[in-house]
């Protein structure tokens, strides 16, 4: 086991880099770290809880939202109103509605690049953590 991992991120290749920082940005109000052009290819830093987010250029779009063989990842983001998320998803102009499953609440949306992301509900997931 390696005990020495100082941070986790995810990065994520883009092709409408602009749209996706400004989504990640705007409507996640995630916090930039940084920002940077390495060899002529754009990044941006998000804080992303206590980890980071790099959303980079270099990914391939796809309109609509990508399969799970298309992008195989899903990035999750857990609200305390669930309403009040799908309200400001519907004020963004994209197009979404709440899924009731068993295990809890979903919004299923996908950023500019079709990349798949689910809202779900904190108090659903928090019912779910085993607390040992």
């Amino acid at each position: 086991m390696i005990t020495n991992v100082a941070r986790h991120g995810i990065i994520l290749n883009t092709e409408n880099y602009p749209a996706c920082v400004t989504f990640f940005r705007d409507l996640f109000g995630l916090p930039v770290l940084f920002d940077r052009t390495d060899d002529g290819v754009q990044l941006t830093c998000f804080e992303y809880g206590n980890g980071y987010l790099m959303v980079e250029q270099g990914g391939k779009a796809k309109s609509g939202v990508k399969s799970a063989t298309e992008s195989s990842f899903k990035l999750r983001f857990n609200v305390r109103d669930i309403e009040a998320a799908l309200a400001e998803l519907l004020a963004w102009g994209i197009e979404a509605s709440i899924t009731e499953n068993a295990w809890g609440r979903t919004i299923n949306i996908s950023d500019p690049d079709g990349n798949r992301i689910g809202i779900r509900d904190e108090a659903g997931f928090t019912s779910q953590v085993d607390h040992r």
